[in-house]
């Protein structure tokens, strides 16, 4: 049976959906986290070319890739907190449409010609405009999901959702930089233009609100407190550092692992991109399966603990696999930042899911924006720290200290409940 409820939508116009529509609200969160996550991650698979199009050297190549992640910080939370007062579509449509906007504006611009290369300070900024105008992608979606399914499904669903970061990031890796090596930035810009807009469609079609499934008061909250803001709660800030802190490791994958493999392990384009791609596609599966396995058992918090360990184990292993070994025509380096990127990106699913039960899911929005705003000033602060751990030491010391970072977040993740038998 259908059950009405109030679109926000122009003409306010009222439609009847039914439980299976969340599944096109799910949908509709991937493809705007892809087409997002694709510019985010996609990007810095190119930092070959980037640096060499844009005349940068290593430092100036780390501050372009970091902007992205600049912006984002910068705009989560006020994203998340307008999602919360407005609602999940008008936040989630602006913000796609004025990413592929901002898109379009890089390809005519600011990409290099023949003989004409873009100011560095417009790289720069351009880049901090798109994420900060595609940081209202997380939390719009994130809560939409959170309020059109219940507890029990949610840990898969945002786990799912959370497949579009490696999804958008395998679809950047595989297509971005080949467009950058034969047609030039212009085609890598009007790529994700394009996919923005697309998403932007999508939204516009299906993205609405949720008729009431009559749960109960906390189980539609699902925090102890839903009226208080997270931005008042120890816990919420616990497991948003927790996640920002675990972020830092990935996206020193994320950013640099291209330069990497070029630089240390003499790898060429095919090996780099089957490497991001494989981790990508291997992150994309961990998730999946991580919430549909805390989802069965209700382990969340223990199975985040396990996954920082985890995680900081498979960094330490790259840093001894590059100090002991030998650099030219490494390809045994292939499956090592493979097997690292995977372990440090397949919590991200059970984390959100857990900080949006924590917080609330009328209040998701402004969680997830605290969240992506500490994750995305990592973004922007670890590739600016990379070169300088590059001057002073050297790529084992690079991965030695990812791995410490992941190490950090394991006390900030609580405990599990202990279960007293009745």
């Amino acid at each position: 049976m259908e059950t009405q409820c109030a679109v926000t939508a122009p003409l306010s116009v009222r439609r009847a959906f039914d439980a299976s529509h969340r599944w096109k609200v799910l949908g509709v969160g991937v493809a705007a986290n892809v087409s997002f996550s694709a510019a985010a991650s996609g990007i810095p698979t190119t930092a070959v070319w980037l640096r060499s199009d844009y005349r940068l050297d290593n430092a100036a190549l780390g501050l372009a890739l970091g902007a992205i992640g600049l912006g984002v910080a910068l705009s989560e939370l006020p994203w998340g907190v307008a999602t919360d007062r407005w609602g999940d579509r008008p936040v989630l449509l602006t913000g796609l449409m004025a990413t592929a906007l901002a898109l379009f504006a890089m390809m005519a611009v600011v990409a290099p010609s023949q003989g004409s290369v873009p100011g560095f300070a417009w790289l720069v900024v351009a880049m901090c405009i798109v994420g900060m105008l595609g940081g209202s992608v997380n939390g719009s979606s994130g809560r939409a999901v959170m309020r059109w399914f219940k507890e029990g499904e949610r840990g898969l669903a945002m786990s799912i959702r959370q497949t579009a970061v490696p999804l958008g990031g395998g679809l950047g890796a595989l297509v971005l930089p080949t467009l950058a090596s034969t047609g030039g930035f212009r085609l890598v810009y009007g790529a994700l233009a394009a996919m923005c807009a697309v998403s932007a469609v999508l939204a516009w079609c299906w993205l609405h609100e949720p008729p009431d499934f009559a749960e109960s008061a906390q189980g539609a909250t699902g925090g102890a407190n839903a009226t208080a803001s997270p931005l008042r709660e120890p816990m919420v800030w616990r497991v948003v550092l927790g996640i920002g802190i675990l972020g830092i490791p990935q996206f020193a994958v994320l950013t640099f692992a291209t330069v990497f493999l070029h630089d240390f392990g003499r790898v060429g384009l095919a090996g780099i991109t089957g490497t991001m791609v494989t981790l990508q596609a291997g992150a994309m599966a961990m998730r999946v399966w991580s919430g549909r396995l805390t989802d069965r058992r209700g382990n969340r918090r223990a199975y985040l603990r396990g996954s920082t360990l985890v995680a900081a184990i498979s960094f330490v292993m790259l840093a001894i696999s590059v100090g002991f070994g030998h650099a030219k025509g490494a390809l045994w380096l292939l499956p090592i930042v493979a097997f690292s990127g995977v372990c440090v990106s397949a919590w991200h699913g059970v984390a959100y899911t857990e900080l949006a039960t924590l917080a609330g899911k009328e209040r998701a929005g402004t969680a997830l924006g605290m969240a992506n705003t500490v994750v995305y000033l990592g973004f922007f602060l670890t590739p600016l720290c990379i070169p300088h751990l590059l001057a002073i030491g050297s790529w084992a010391v690079v991965w030695f200290v990812a791995g410490v970072c992941a190490l950090g977040a394991y006390p900030l993740f609580p405990k599990p409940e202990i279960r007293h038998a009745a």
